[in-house]
């Protein structure tokens, strides 16, 4: 979507075009009520910063768009589009992939939802280092993480949306 066509769409339309960058209703709805943006980069700082402080309840319907890291998404949504595109440059061996399975799983039974990081440009390797190190946060630490990085994927899908 151009930019022109998002300043100019409906703000249903503007909003079904966010959404699937990340599901939390409250920074869509900032991003469409600002426009009309004068460029990309101005949209991306706003949404940068756009609806500071994600809520938990924010944070766990945003997650459920996600699958586990190492899992391929299932389904035709844009939301499991770009979960594809973002997981395809994690290749993992058999032992890597059985690591990472096993962490998801003590990360989800440390913290009750699934392990999201940003995967764009990121190693298998990479992940499950930081998967290991996450297991060592605080509940309250980890919300903090978890909307840092739901926040850099909802911008590298926000960049990839007004490229398309």
């Amino acid at each position: 979507m151009h930019l022109n066509d998002f300043n100019s769409a409906s703000p249903s339309a503007a909003a079904a075009a966010l959404t699937p960058c990340v599901d939390v209703p409250r920074w869509v709805e900032e991003i469409v009520a600002a426009r009309s943006f004068a460029s990309p980069t101005d949209l991306m700082s706003f949404a940068a910063t756009a609806a500071p402080g994600w809520t938990e309840a924010e944070l766990d319907r945003a997650l459920h768009h996600h699958p586990r890291i190492g899992e391929r998404a299932a389904g035709a949504s844009p939301e499991a589009d770009m979960s594809r595109r973002e997981q395809s440059g994690v290749d993992t061996s058999a032992d890597t992939a059985a690591q990472l399975l096993a962490g998801n799983r003590e990360y989800e039974d440390k913290f009750g939802r699934v392990f999201l990081i940003r995967a764009a440009g990121r190693s298998a390797e990479e992940i499950l280092t930081s998967l290991r190190l996450r297991l060592k946060n605080t509940p309250d630490q980890e919300l903090h993480v978890v909307a840092e990085q739901l926040r850099e994927i909802a911008l590298i899908r926000l960049e990839g949306l007004l490229q398309s």
